[in-house]
């Protein structure tokens, strides 16, 4: 066969199975291009029954994080059920996982060949772990903070185990020291953040596609409540600026001391030296 008609036929059994590339390009290898000895091929591998599970929604499981001098991962992996997320094989799953994350500086393909404990790579374990359990199971997302020019920071809520929970918080600091305020400060940040869940450090850093919606929900807002349109515009800026101010980090009010702001503190601990460079905050199932 053909290059292109390999290609054809690997896509065929894709969409057929849901398989990956790699395992269809496989199949079709061995089966000479034969599709229906290719799914054949896919489902004594069990990997074709694992995969058509892939159509139901995982919105379950739990995040991972990992850190080790002063480099740190976090980690999302979906399951279909609470039920599945407390067991103990996959709780094992996602801690090994969640290391070779760290060790792989959060990149997913480099993760995925990694070799696990029992020298298989994640993405066969994957695919093992789905047969024997039964439910459609994602790696679903990742991320990574080097040590370089900062000082990182993580929070688990509602921890099944160390560093294994829900909701998961990673930050980074720049121009901060080692000390104790600072890292008092650090974890300090991480929970205000799995509490209030901002969506962008500043105002620069939100997504223009959620500004222009909340605009569209206020104006309608504001037309269907009959008040004046002379005064709608000024109180439409009101809102608006309310709305920046409630998700974006450095203006909400700090959770711990509510009468200042985030920058507020930022300021009384580093002089303005301190800045946020970045956050994450993975919560299962979030947005799915």
């Amino acid at each position: 066969m053909s290059s292109d008609n390999i290609l054809e036929k690997v896509k065929m059994l894709r969409e057929a199975t849901g398989v990956g590339f790699k395992d269809c390009k496989i199949a079709i290898d061995e089966t000479k291009g034969d599709i229906d000895k290719a799914i054949e091929f896919l489902r004594k591998k069990g990997i074709a029954k694992a995969n058509k599970k892939m159509e139901r929604v995982a919105a379950d499981g739990l995040v991972g994080i990992s850190e080790n001098n002063n480099k740190i991962s976090i980690l999302e992996v979906n399951s279909e059920t609470d039920f599945v997320a407390k067991n103990e094989e996959f709780i094992k799953f996602v801690e090994e996982v969640s290391q070779l994350t760290l060790s792989n500086s959060g990149k997913i393909e480099k993760v995925l060949a990694s070799n696990m404990s029992n020298n298989k790579n994640v993405n066969d374990n994957l695919v093992a772990l789905i047969s024997k359990i039964g439910e459609k199971i994602t790696i679903r997302r990742c991320d990574f903070f080097s040590d370089q020019d900062s000082m990182n920071f993580s929070y688990m809520h509602t921890a099944i185990k160390k560093n294994i929970g829900k909701i998961g918080v990673i930050v980074s600091l720049q121009g901060a020291k080692n000390n104790e305020n600072i890292t008092t400060f650090g974890k300090q940040l991480c929970m205000h953040i799995a509490a209030l869940s901002p969506l962008a450090i500043d105002k620069e850093g939100l997504d223009e596609n959620i500004l222009q919606k909340e605009k569209e929900i206020i104006t309608e807002e504001l037309k269907n409540s009959g008040k004046d349109p002379k005064i709608s515009d000024k109180i439409s800026i009101g809102k608006l600026n309310k709305f920046i101010n409630d998700n974006t980090l450095l203006n909400q009010e700090w959770i711990i001391e509510p009468k200042k702001k985030v920058k507020d503190i930022l300021k009384e601990i580093g002089n303005e030296q301190i800045k946020i460079n970045k956050f994450v905050r993975f919560k299962v199932g979030e947005g799915i």
